[in-house]
């Protein structure tokens, strides 16, 4: 019974170093080849994340407004030269508004801001056939109290990548 255990432990011990290995050395006079372990650092160029990460995927707009502020102007450049260095991607300009309003009221404003937008990339080089927008108005609030600070990131265009065109 008392080897048992002892077996039992050292059994235990052997499983448990076996899975604290710390992989492979990392001799590089070995010649080994670890890149497919390496992980990559950043989002995937192209992606939603890496649009997200080197231009800014949202603009803002003031209360009841759907001009651009030049803060939106220069997030929609950085966009428009992510959008140049992929040129088969296609995005979606989604409008948004706070609650205030009524939903018909909102969903044309929320146009208004998406329209504005595209706009706006195209002015700068953006083919518009990449551009779809969508006004959502009221719908999807991105923060849902009812406070000034709220209602203020709920005005916006989000952009999102829809993919790339053929």
């Amino acid at each position: 019974m008392k080897f048992t255990k002892i077996a039992g432990i050292f059994a235990s011990l052997a499983l448990i170093s076996a899975c604290a290995s710390t992989g492979p050395d990392l001799d590089a006079s070995a010649g080994t080849d670890t890149s497919a372990t390496t992980q990559p650092v950043g989002p995937v160029p192209g992606s939603q994340a890496d649009l997200e990460n080197s231009a800014g995927h949202r603009v803002f707009y003031g209360y009841n407004e759907y001009t651009l502020t030049g803060e939106a102007q220069a997030t929609l450049a950085r966009q428009a030269a992510w959008l140049k260095e992929y040129p088969e991607t296609r995005i979606l300009l989604a409008g948004n508004c706070d609650e205030r309003g009524t939903r018909e009221y909102n969903l044309a404003l929320g146009a208004r801001r998406a329209e504005a937008a595209k706009s706006y990339l195209v002015s700068l080089g953006v083919d518009a056939s990449r551009i779809t927008t969508v006004s959502y108005g009221k719908e999807r609030p991105i923060d849902p109290r009812s406070t000034e600070q709220a209602w203020s990131v709920n005005r916006n265009a989000t952009t999102t990548i829809t993919g790339a065109g053929a």
